[in-house]
């Protein structure tokens, strides 16, 4: 549908082809600032939220079995509330600090639903890494910060990217939580997607959703 030349929604498949759409997509001022804002935002969400989960994942993995599976289920528990709870509790207690600008409400209603995947992808990674390969570096004169860097991390490595695509992809993607904390200047695509269609519903949204399976799809071939 992205590729017709229709000016209406018309049957599928589409009698004739066209590349209209997405001339239109990329010409749009107000999609390329609700995609500049999400990319940044994704970036930023990403960047935090691998951080912070590879750091939890790889304490929680030290920890003994009743403290371990308490704080795994605390991280992960984001993933059981639907996000317009999440959204809605956000706006109603960020809603006290009338100062805070647009951007860091959106990073920290992000944040919340991005880093559980990145502590269950990197608590994946560790599983996988044999307690006897930190013991033998230990024992042959390596610090732990030198096991950390040259053991455990080039091994968790793919568990802790795993994670980072999905954050990123968790971000991109958001509506919920977008759509309580953002404003009429600061804005995610997918907000910015959701209002066309309620407002002149038309195919620049199917060419959008193409665009972004092709970033995801780069993303997947690049990593």
């Amino acid at each position: 549908m992205a590729f017709d030349e229709r000016d209406y929604i018309g049957p599928f498949p589409p009698t004739q082809l066209s590349t209209q759409w997405f001339a239109q997509l990329f010409e749009s001022a107000y999609l390329w600032s609700a995609f500049n804002t999400s990319l940044l935002l994704a970036i930023a969400t990403t960047i935090a939220a691998t951080a912070i989960g590879a750091l939890a994942a790889l304490a929680i993995s030290w920890m003994s079995p009743r403290w371990r599976d308490l704080l795994t289920t605390t991280f992960l528990s984001p993933l059981v509330l639907p996000g317009v709870i999440i959204g809605f509790g956000l706006f109603m207690f960020l809603s006290v600090f009338d100062a805070l600008p647009v951007f860091p409400r959106l990073f920290a209603g992000h944040l919340i639903i991005t880093i559980p995947f990145t502590v269950r992808m990197t608590l994946v990674g560790l599983s996988g890494i044999s307690e006897t390969l930190r013991e033998a570096a230990l024992s042959l004169g390596a610090n732990e910060r030198q096991v950390f860097f040259t053991v455990t991390l080039p091994l968790a490595k793919n568990g802790i990217v795993a994670g980072a695509i999905f954050a990123f992809a968790t971000s991109m993607d958001d509506v919920a939580i977008s759509l309580f904390l953002s404003d009429f200047n600061t804005y995610t695509l997918p907000v910015a997607l959701t209002s066309l269609i309620r407002s002149s519903f038309d195919l620049t949204i199917a060419a959008a959703a193409v665009a972004l399976m092709g970033l995801t799809l780069a993303l997947q071939l690049l990593f």
